[in-house]
Parts: structure tokens; sequence; C-alpha cells
């Protein structure tokens, strides 16, 4: 990924972790934990998240990536309320990790299960088009020639997961297809990822650009047996920013308690001791 941040006074400077890896001190010292997210965005570029703070600039039209994981089936997530940049993150409404049927850490599960719930039916989106639940996946990547092994999760929209691929250019599911066709596979390949500039949408299209070397593999072998490169794949995009507020309306909310008033016709004066008891039985 271009425009990497340089962290030495000298410019010639060079990184001995990205040569030997993480130690043991850094990773005791890192013990709470890391979240690396990709963010795609509509203008064409690529964002590097750290905590759900942007590090270094973005860069725009394509990234090469090897991706090193990624659920066996395509996930959803539905949010009740339509996107407002505005408005405060939350977590989604309702989401299923292998689209079979709600999570339990969902707050508002629309459904028993994916396959008969009302929001996976088309024409329950904004406006009565396409389905209100969406279909996305969320892969775990290094990028390429980042020896240091950290790993980070992009999410796939479903305007990127189906239909044909034209010559080795494949949206998602085509693309992991199209390289098990030929002997590849998906973590044996270095992979450009870039915007399709002939779409309405934004829309990521994927292409093989060679095999990995030796090193390289034992970069990704070191990425798969770590739990937490598994976790990015399960993980919603806003819990990997470590956003916590559930959505507005859903109880757990940290939004502030409706008082209730009461319908009871004025009375004589209270003593403050009976006006401090009269609100918290308002408030109960």
């Amino acid at each position: 990924m271009a425009n990497e941040v340089s962290i030495f006074k000298d410019a010639n400077a060079v990184s001995t972790a990205q040569r030997r890896g993480p130690s043991e001190l850094a990773k005791s010292l890192a013990a709470e934990g890391t979240t690396r997210r990709i963010q795609t965005n509509t203008n064409g570029t690529f964002r590097r998240l750290i905590n759900g703070e942007q590090i270094g600039d973005a860069v725009r039209g394509e990234i090469n990536v090897i991706v090193v994981d990624a659920l066996p089936k395509v996930s959803r997530v539905y949010y009740e309320r339509e996107y407002d940049p505005n408005a405060k993150q939350t977590l989604p409404d309702c989401w299923s990790n292998l689209g079979e049927h709600p999570e339990a850490s969902a707050s508002n599960k629309q459904g028993a299960s994916c396959t008969s719930c009302p929001k996976n039916v088309d024409g329950s989106g904004a406006k009565g088009k396409g389905r209100a639940c969406r279909f996305q996946r969320r892969i775990a990547v290094i990028l390429e020639g980042d020896f240091s092994g950290d790993v980070y999760q992009l999410n796939v929209p479903a305007k990127s997961l189906f239909g044909k691929g034209t010559g080795n250019t494949h949206p998602f599911e085509s693309y992991h297809r199209f390289l098990a066709a030929n002997k590849e596979y998906i973590d044996t390949v270095a992979t450009n990822i870039s915007y399709n500039l002939n779409a309405d949408s934004m829309e990521l299209q994927f292409t093989a650009i060679r095999g990995l070397s030796d090193e390289e593999l034992d970069v990704v072998d070191a990425a798969k047996a770590d739990p937490a490169t598994r976790q990015l794949c399960v993980l919603t995009v806003a819990a990997t920013d470590r956003v916590t507020a559930t959505p507005v309306g859903v109880v757990g909310t940290t939004s502030e308690p409706t008082r209730r008033v009461s319908n009871k016709p004025a009375g004589p004066a209270t003593s403050a001791r009976e006006t401090l008891a009269s609100s918290i039985n308002d408030w109960k």
C-alpha cells in the first residue's frame, strides 16, 4: 500500500521488526489487542484504519494484498435506519456471520433464521428496492510486501461479491472459484483489488498478480495460526472500529430515559422529602 508512514527520523533507516516479526515484549504490551481495517470509499480510495483512526494517506484506485482468511459462507448485516454519515456510528441491528441465523449478540434480531426473515425478501430495502438485509464478506488480508504480518479486515460489499468476471478479473465469489479451477488458491497468490470504473456504483474487482514466495507463505501461515485473524472475519465493521453503541431505539442505548408525566391533579405544596420520593417513583 503506497504512502506508508515512516516512524524514523533517519529517512534511510531499515525496519528490524519487518524482518523478524513482533517480539514477545511487543506481544505482551499489545495484549488488549489492536484492530486494523482497510476501508473502501465511494470516492475510489482505500483508507487504513487502526482502532478506528486513519493511519497515513488514503490510496486511490487499487491496492495489492494477500487474503489470509475468510468465513466459509457469505455474511449478512442489517441496519434499520438508513445510512447517515453525520450520525453517531452504532452496531448493526442484526447480523449473521454465516448467513443462517442472527448472532446471539445482535440487539434487534429480525427473525429466527435468515431464510425466513422478512428483511431478506426482495423489495424490503429502502424505497422498496433490493433486500433490507445486505450480503457482505469480511476478509482478512495482509498488504503485499509487508512482512510484519499485520492483518487487516476488508469488507467486501454485496455488489462486489456476485456476478461474472471478465478475463482474469472477477467479483469476489467468482474470483476464488476461478483460482481453484486453475489449481491456484486465494491464499497462495497476491491479489490486486481495484475499483470497477465502468460500474454505476462502487464495486470492487479482484485480479491475481502472481504466486507467493516461500517467505510470503511463511507470513501467511503465521497469520492463519493467530486466532485474532479469524476474529476479523467474524466481527462487524463497527465492532472492528471499536464501536459499542447499540442502535437508537433499542434497549441498551445510552440515550436519556424519558420521564413519565404524572396525570394526577396538582395538590397542595409538599415538602422537599416528599418531592424527592415522588420523583424517584416517577423514574421507576
